[in-house]
């Protein structure tokens, strides 16, 4: 069993709802129940994947059709998605990817768990509710200060170098390649990533998610139909969320593996790449309405440590 980071770059507002809610928001987002933190399940990153392959070992990594699923289980274990940096406006440099201690130990906890080391792991930066960590050649302090929506937070300095490693190492992950676009998104996540106390993170949680208003027509007199008002809540364009990827070898009754760790990554990888670039796949709900475009990346040991 081998195991490598998966990284999920919202295109467009992401809805991975519950299906309905029981507060003002009609149609949430799905959140972990003791945290609060949003996530997108790993069922609709499989399901998803899954109608895009056209290998033809689709089976195999998949897993058989609904009517044989007894028979055997897939190759490839996809965990659920975890928020893992949220963009939030910003008074100077438009946006910032934010992110708190607590989540980013977990994002360690799952690095480790796929043989990823890195410096910056040993630097989590620790902050008080007032303040934030960002990279020192960043794009959003004004006066010493960022202005997250109406919080204003004080720089502290002694974390510029360790917010730097990290907006360094996340963005080869997120953005990888060699074109001059990636360079430009990876500069982009230096200079906006910005590490905020867990209880200010939260906060945010519950107050910068994209809230939108929709109705339903009658048909014939195109006016709003009686109790057509709902709200419906997504994580908004440029989040970016991680998890992992498990291959399980599966073998023959001789022993000899029937399809090796190595061909379940490149088959799964192939998926999401169209002529060596990535292509975006849709995951949630509001498919029609553009909603739900990732790009999806992966990340071994190997490839991180370049």
């Amino acid at each position: 069993m081998r195991t490598k980071l998966t990284f999920v770059h919202a295109l467009s507002p992401l809805h991975a709802g519950t299906g309905q809610g029981i507060g003002v928001i009609d149609l949430p987002i799905a959140r972990e129940k003791a945290t609060g933190i949003p996530f997108l399940p790993g069922s609709s990153l499989k399901g998803s994947l899954r109608d895009l392959c056209e290998h033809s070992r689709k089976l195999d990594i998949f897993g058989p059709e609904t009517a044989d699923a007894a028979e055997y289980a897939g190759s490839a274990q996809f965990s659920d998605q975890r928020l893992l940096l949220l963009p939030i406006r910003s008074l100077k440099g438009t946006f910032a990817w934010v992110t708190s201690p607590y989540v980013l130990q977990r994002f360690v906890r799952d690095a480790e768990g796929a043989s990823v080391k890195q410096n910056c792991f040993q630097q989590v930066p620790s902050l008080k509710e007032t303040e934030c960590g960002v990279a020192e050649t960043n794009s959003i302090t004004q006066d010493k200060k960022v202005i997250l929506e109406d919080l204003d937070l004080d720089v502290n300095a002694t974390w510029h170098s360790a917010v730097g490693k990290w907006a360094e190492f996340l963005g080869e992950q997120v953005f990888p390649g060699n074109r001059p676009e990636d360079q430009a998104w990876r500069s982009y996540l230096s200079q906006r990533l910005c590490v905020v106390s867990d209880d200010v993170f939260n906060f945010l949680l519950n107050t910068a998610t994209e809230i939108t208003a929709r109705i339903k027509l009658l048909e014939d007199k195109k006016t709003v139909q009686k109790g057509g008002l709902w709200y419906e809540e997504a994580l908004p364009a440029e989040t970016i969320l991680s998890g992992l990827l498990v291959a399980t070898e599966i073998k023959q009754k001789n022993g000899d593996p029937r399809i090796k760790a190595d061909d379940i990554f490149q088959i799964v990888e192939g998926t999401v790449k169209k002529a060596d670039k990535s292509r975006p796949v849709q995951f949630g709900g509001k498919a029609t309405v553009g909603r739900g475009l990732c790009y999806v990346h992966f990340s071994s040991a190997k490839e991180a440590a370049k």
